[in-house]
């Protein structure tokens, strides 16, 4: 007898969003011609790119600030022209990357409990682009590792920790690039362009190791992600304009493992994928749905799982990386999804009786500890990333602050087609200027210690003094 349903413990999953008092709320959400997900969460915080007069800006939120959000509240606004992509690191909560118009990167530090004055100073801008960046994207497992790719069709990856361009990929994209991903242990990038290829990059040797001509037939953005086996999977659009999704084998990229047409809408398809449940969440831009799918090795390899529907379209979306979930709820992925005035967190469930910790649906996930550092990466070394548990819930642990080595930053900017300079940067050798920099820099962290120090045994005294108020009351 053949089975009629598909057994899967991911059958049952069921979307929800939350009460309205766990919103987001009056956030100018940005009218921006750009096809990025406008947001990006960590366990900390939610940053959402906004309307800004007069240059670029996001806000940086901590998760618990829901309600109405101030006209007045602070924001991250050190660029001249819109944000088009932010994207948090995943080694470091209070690190994040932002791509701007203005043709920069600029890498920030956000205060441990979030913004009370606007920050207009990143730690370090990286500048090698001649058009705007719309893509950047951190190392999953390396270190101040950060790949940003711009409207000029060049992916540059940066040492964040030096601020030097280490590799410089300018003549392997013909036309604007869509998207990049980054595999499970940062070795190999994919990328969508507009001239309907997909392609696999090794950006340290420089090559192209596969690539598919067409991979959509349609005019309109495709997507392509890797996942955790190695294959890649696209979202496009066919030469009828029906949405499609595919999955491919990089060793044979003549015919797709698998592909489905969905519906027809001209809204690109974000994925967003987990690699621990091999799930893959669709979030069309402009639709007022969230499609999830299973991907699994028996055909047709892309199963249908449900749909999540709510009334209003969806401008962005941020997706939850697994140690901000609650374990206890088994709650499998949150979405925020962006409407035009406010943020409304979505959250994904499987529907479980017992209030154990439920450890098929909880494997060890990535944790933030990096597996590499960012020199050992560009040496040639790989290494998958390093897992933690779940079973007691996340609980974070201190992030170190982001130094930059060099604070003199590029000494010449590099020109986006001068590769082998990139590669092989000269160390210049530090004038008194720069050492009187560093001494000066090292002197303002040493205050900024001793500052946060006594703040911290002030909040002692107090607490002591809060309980013997207590007994006396009591």
């Amino acid at each position: 007898m053949r089975r009629v349903v598909r057994q899967s413990k991911f059958r049952h999953v069921f979307g929800q969003a939350v009460k309205n008092d766990q919103c987001y709320d009056d956030i100018r959400v940005s009218r921006v011609t750009w096809d990025s997900s406008f947001c990006a969460v960590n366990p900390r915080f939610v940053a959402i790119i906004i309307e800004a007069s007069g240059g670029g800006a996001f806000l940086v939120l901590p998760l618990h600030k829901t309600g109405r959000i101030d006209k007045s509240y602070p924001t991250v606004c050190g660029h001249t022209g819109p944000v088009l992509d932010i994207d948090w690191c995943p080694h470091n909560d209070q690190v994040i990357a932002s791509g701007s118009e203005d043709c920069t990167v600029m890498v920030w530090q956000i205060p441990e409990n979030g913004l009370t004055l606007s920050l207009t100073e990143p730690v370090v801008i990286l500048e090698g682009h001649s058009k705007r960046v719309g893509i950047v994207a951190w190392h999953p497992t390396a270190r101040n590792v950060l790949l940003s790719a711009g409207c000029d069709n060049a992916v540059i990856i940066w040492n964040v920790g030096t601020g030097e361009a280490l590799v410089n990929l300018d003549d392997m994209h013909s036309d604007m690039i869509y998207n990049v991903s980054w595999n499970r242990n940062g070795s190999l990038i994919c990328t969508a362009s507009k001239d309907k290829k997909v392609r696999v990059i090794d950006p340290r040797k420089q090559e192209i190791v596969a690539e598919k001509e067409k991979a959509h037939e349609g005019a309109r953005p495709m997507r392509a992600i890797f996942l955790a086996d190695g294959n890649v999977f696209t979202t496009g659009f066919s030469r009828m304009s029906e949405r499609q999704l595919a999955l491919w084998n990089p060793k044979n990229m003549q015919e797709p493992i698998a592909l489905h047409e969905m519906d027809t809408s001209n809204g690109v398809l974000l994925p967003f994928y987990d690699p621990d449940t091999s799930i893959i969440y669709l979030c069309g831009k402009g639709d007022s749905s969230i499609r999830y799918f299973e991907i699994t090795d028996e055909s047709p390899y892309v199963h249908y799982l449900n749909t999540f529907s709510s009334k209003e379209p969806q401008r962005g979306m941020g997706y939850m990386p697994k140690r901000g979930l609650d374990v206890n709820k088994c709650e499998i992925a949150r979405f925020f999804k962006l409407h035009e005035r406010k943020c409304e967190p979505i959250i994904m469930t499987v529907p479980r009786k017992s209030d154990l910790f439920q450890d098929d649906l909880y494997p060890d996930t990535a944790g933030p500890e990096a597996a590499l550092e960012a020199e050992e990466w560009f040496e040639g070394k790989n290494a998958d990333p390093i897992l933690i548990s779940l079973k007691h819930g996340y609980i974070p642990g201190k992030n170190r602050d982001l130094k930059v080595v060099r604070k003199n930053i590029l000494d010449s900017k590099p020109t986006a087609n001068k590769k082998c300079d990139l590669i092989n940067v000269p160390k210049k050798t530090a004038d008194t200027a720069s050492v009187q920099n560093e001494a000066k820099l090292d002197e303002i962290l040493k205050e900024i210690k001793s500052i946060k120090d006594t703040i911290c045994n002030q909040d002692e005294r107090i607490s002591k003094l809060e309980q013997q108020m207590a007994k006396i009351a009591a």
